[in-house]
């Protein structure tokens, strides 16, 4: 169920850490929408914690709840933080909008 992340493997990109609330959803329109949180994002990835594990190579769909980002995504890797929330690293496709609205 859940993939490790290389520790020797390198980023293409630096992450910005940003806290942004996220919903994401099964492109399995039987499965229920789940929020989440950002950790840290780049142009093509997002680190998300939630409370439930997603599979490796799923493809989901991201929504900001703050702004009005949107995106095709696919998880790279899912690993428990606690025993109450998942780190999931997603690959991002397709993206539209900002992660949070102008104040």
């Amino acid at each position: 169920m859940f993939a490790s992340m290389d520790p020797a493997a390198k980023r293409t990109e630096n992450r910005m850490p940003m806290q942004v609330t996220v919903d994401l959803s099964s492109l399995d329109v039987r499965m229920p929408a789940q929020e989440g949180v950002t950790e840290n994002i780049s142009p093509r990835g997002a680190r998300v914690l939630t409370s439930k594990p997603w599979k490796p190579n799923e493809r989901l769909n991201v929504r900001s709840l703050l702004g009005n980002f949107r995106s095709r995504a696919r998880v790279v890797y899912c690993v428990p933080v606690d025993r109450e929330k998942y780190a999931v690293g997603l690959q991002l496709f397709a993206t539209a909008g900002k992660w949070q609205s102008p104040n």
